[in-house]
């Protein structure tokens, strides 16, 4: 269902958006100024604030933590660390094996994945020295 409406779309200027923070910073309150200068958007104030203005009218998180949680934080961050390296280790094994086995189907014409894929480890016993 379409309809025909014209939506207008409002653009402020750069003074009037200064001027709109400057008010808040002086003591207005936000909502009484959006409702004052008829400003339809909630956040469109707050980006004003954060591009024009000091700040420090924007709600910030603040984050408490014990001791017990930063050390928690601190453990786990060392973890990750390990396992990062760990896994980079593992991929650089995984390389090299794989030039191992390119450089041996080179020399010896031949697939060793394909040779060796299909069969059981109590097959490969054998044959590998």
């Amino acid at each position: 269902m379409a309809t025909n409406e014209q939506r207008n779309i409002v653009r402020y200027s750069i003074s009037f958006k200064q001027m709109v923070v400057k008010e808040i910073e002086e003591g207005e309150g936000l909502e009484y100024v959006r409702k004052k200068y008829g400003i339809a958007g909630y956040g469109t104030i707050s980006n004003w604030i954060r591009k024009f203005g000091k700040n420090h009218l924007l709600n910030k998180i603040v984050r408490i933590e014990t001791m017990k949680e930063k050390d928690r934080l601190k453990t786990l961050e060392q973890e990750n660390n390990k396992l990062k390296l760990a896994l980079a280790d593992a991929y650089m094994a995984k390389d090299c094996l794989e030039g191992v086995i390119k450089m041996a189907n080179e020399e010896y014409q031949t697939d060793l994945k394909k040779n060796f894929g299909n069969q059981s480890p109590s097959n490969i016993k054998g044959t590998i020295k």
